[in-house]
């Protein structure tokens, strides 16, 4: 009989020590499973959060083994390099700290025993993540268990596989699913299956059993509409068992209508996620995932993309019994390390074969903008190419993907490897305008019309704090951010052959090496704060848009309540048809529409507005002000109608000037590579890594240097000085 026990108390931290057996002379600190030592430096901001070496103790009481039984410590989640130590035997290396691994321990276990779990997560060039922009959390972030199993029993010595797999074929005019079912045991034996109430034992060929059954009148796994799941189970004369949830789809994916669900056409439009939370970093608790899937089902959305690694166990069940759709992928991010290969590999094979059985994974991820700070040479190429072929031969059902980096070329080789691709476009926040992204996915379909594209990334950064009636890209305001998503839904709306389209991000997330926007330490493309307490007014936009079964009405600008100008905008977000709005209990207007519902007010001193659609009502409050309010303000500087004193010198050069032209010359060019330099360390690792891409260096080039420091919400007093001194150099 197998036996599954938590460790989660009676642990010890020891944040320094020389070595494992250094640590046991250390007063470690009492914790308790899950656990990072990076839950408070890892978002304050500093790019200084604690990276090296520490080490878990626990003493462990021998399990009762009888007749050959087996015992096993299984890590779930342990970051980023550990090493296992059991009495002073090191037992296990493990380099990846997202997935599950297990550890044998049976023949060195005494009477009473010392576990040590030395875990890294400092920089090195052999395991992923390295360069990317968020914490790399260290610690046994995830639960630790003891598996206790008789003689003969399901393999648990696989990459942290499940020991059991479950293949559904269907057939929709039918209305069957024919089920493939394999288990893989300790040794050779006879496997009974039970799947819908039929049994079937099968005896084993190297350790490996298969059975095929046939489901008439299927239940169909069919998204938000109905994530219907059966059960399998495998079972062994010893007593041991294992059992797996799997469900029953069909989808399709094409290159004009995008992805299809069980026949059907079913737009995937949704939001990435991060694994953190405010505080807590990423040793998250069941009701942290519970809380994420409560506001992801507010939302509405059908897809998400859990970047950018293998997520908790948990939260992937939790989207099986939610209908939503996935695409799962491995850490191979912004940087090509060719000493990592073999880990790119073995972290793929890991989340493919623990995550298998999941019917809302409908696509492996092999990497995310791995061309920002990388070549696409021989080495990057071939690496992608064996993690491709290792993913179909792992799995023959679902197509493999990745994000690509929004300066890759179009016409890049490495966009021939996946089964389908997306970019991550930052068009109207760190580069160029929000158009841009609508001339992209038309110029790439119409070029290539049979390749399937998607939108893996897309956001702007907003501080709640920052209000404005003027919205413009970088100033971190939360109208800019609505402004900009309003956009995108709508370029979105109109081009069904994306066939996945997923906003960076749906939480605010910590990226230590930040330090911008009014905060330290944090990603703030979220639609919802890090500590999920405030949604954003873009949060509700997609609301809006995608929540079929919550009847509801969100009036924008609650935070922005002090305004200067005498007639100001009033934006409703819902999704019934009509929208009235009230000024002080009286109608102003009704307005019938879609989404977005605009209003214009006049405002003499302090107003109560609410709207009202159907039986839902939203109510917020504005006052009349003489000045704008500073604390709404981002840059606090005073406007001003230009950059420069007097006349510019058309003979020298100025803001006015596009990038590559400053750029070609010596003096002019060191300027201002000083304070792009200054610029990209202030948005952290990634920035200061991408900063030289070339591809990245002609698409700035093509822009003014004034729209470029007004991206990046450079400040006026500091744009007129660039101005003078650019003044002062013939071109």
């Amino acid at each position: 009989m197998r036996k599954i026990k938590p460790l989660k108390d009676n642990w010890l931290f020891v944040k320094s020590a020389e070595d494992a057996s250094d640590a046991l002379t250390k007063d470690g600190e009492p914790i308790s499973l899950p656990h990072t030592w990076n839950a408070l430096d890892g978002q304050d901001g500093g790019n200084d959060y604690h990276r090296g070496t520490c080490y878990y103790i626990k003493k462990l009481a021998k399990p009762e083994l009888t007749d050959g039984a087996c015992a096993y410590l299984e890590f779930t989640g342990a970051a980023m390099i550990a090493d296992v130590y059991v009495n002073g035997v090191k037992l296990a290396h493990h380099e990846g700290g997202y997935s599950t691994f297990r550890v044998n321990i049976t023949e060195v276990l005494q009477d009473d025993n010392t576990i040590i779990v030395a875990l890294n997560n400092e920089d090195n060039t052999i395991c992923y993540p390295q360069k990317a922009d968020f914490t790399f959390y260290g610690g046994l972030y995830r639960m630790v268990n003891l598996i206790t199993v008789p003689a003969l029993h399901f393999d648990l010595d696989y990459c942290g596989a499940p020991g059991l797999k479950v293949t559904p074929e269907i057939n929709l005019s039918e209305k069957s699913a024919t089920v493939t079912a394999e288990a893989w045991t300790s040794k050779d034996a006879e496997v009974t299956f039970i799947i819908n109430g039929e049994e079937k034992t099968v005896a084993t060929t190297d350790k490996h059993a298969e059975a095929t059954f046939v489901i008439e009148d299927v239940h169909l796994w069919d998204g938000l509409v109905d994530p219907y799941l059966y059960m399998a189970k495998a079972s062994l004369e010893s007593g041991d068992e294992v059992t797996t949830r799997f469900g029953c789809r069909e989808f399709k994916i094409d290159s004009e209508q995008g992805f299809f669900l069980n026949g059907r056409s079913y737009p995937l439009q949704g939001v990435s996620r991060h694994q953190d939370f405010k505080d807590v970093g990423n040793a998250l608790l069941p009701e942290h995932h519970q809380k994420d899937m409560e506001i992801i089902k507010e939302l509405g959305a059908t897809t998400l993309r859990l970047a950018h690694y293998q997520h908790a166990q948990e939260f992937y069940d939790l989207c099986d019994e939610n209908g939503l759709i996935l695409w799962a992928e491995i850490p191979y991010i912004t940087m090509q390390m060719k000493s990592a290969r073999e880990n790119t590999l073995s972290q793929m094979e890991e989340l493919v074969v623990q995550n298998y059985n999941h019917p809302s994974i409908i696509t492996w991820g092999l990497s995310n903008e791995i061309t920002a700070a990388s070549a696409v040479n021989d080495d990057l190429l071939e690496n992608h190419r064996l993690l491709n072929d290792l993913c179909h031969k792992l799995d023959k059902t679902r197509p493999t993907t990745m994000a690509n980096v929004f300066m890759l070329e179009t016409d890049s080789p490495i966009l021939d490897i996946p089964d389908i691709n997306s970019y991550n476009l930052y068009f109207g926040w760190y580069l160029g305008e929000l158009e841009q992204t609508d001339e992209f996915f038309d110029e790439f379909h119409q070029q290539h019309p049979d390749k399937v594209m998607g939108f893996s990334e897309y956001g702007a950064d907003a501080n709640p704090q920052y209000q404005t009636s003027t919205p413009e890209k970088g100033d971190y305001t939360e109208t800019y951010q609505a402004l900009y998503h309003e956009h995108m839904l709508k370029m979105i709306e109109a081009r069904p052959y994306l066939w996945a389209t997923h906003v960076w991000n749906l939480f605010d997330f910590a990226a230590d090496g930040r330090d911008e926007g009014g905060k330290h330490g944090e990603n703030q493309k979220g639609l919802v704060t890090l500590d999920r307490q405030l949604k954003k007014d873009a949060f509700y936009l997609y609301k809006a848009a995608w929540n079929k079964t919550e009847n509801f009405v969100h009036l924008c600008g609650r935070r922005y309540v002090d305004r200067a100008e005498d007639e100001t905008e009033i934006k409703v977000y819902s999704n019934q048809k009509e929208v009235t709005l009230f000024v002080d209990g009286k109608a102003l207007e009704t307005q019938t529409g879609k989404t977005v519902f605009t209003f214009k007010v006049r405002i003499t001193g302090e107003h109560t507005i609410t709207a009202k659609a159907e039986t839902c009502e939203d109510q917020i409050q504005i006052r009349k002000v003489d000045t704008a309010n500073p604390d709404y303000i981002f840059v606090k500087r005073a406007p001003v109608t230009n950059w420069f004193d007097g006349e510019l010198d058309p003979t020298c050069f100025s803001i006015n000037d596009r990038l590559a032209d400053i750029n070609a010359n010596e003096k002019a060019g060191a300027i201002i590579s000083e304070m792009m330099a200054r610029g990209a360390s202030e948005r952290g690792d990634v920035a200061e890594a991408v900063k030289d891409n070339p591809a990245l260096q002609r698409m700035m080039g093509r822009q003014t240097l004034v729209s470029l420091f007004k991206q990046g919400g450079v400040d006026d007093e500091s744009i007129r000085q660039v101005n003078r001194i650019l003044q002062g150099i013939k071109k």
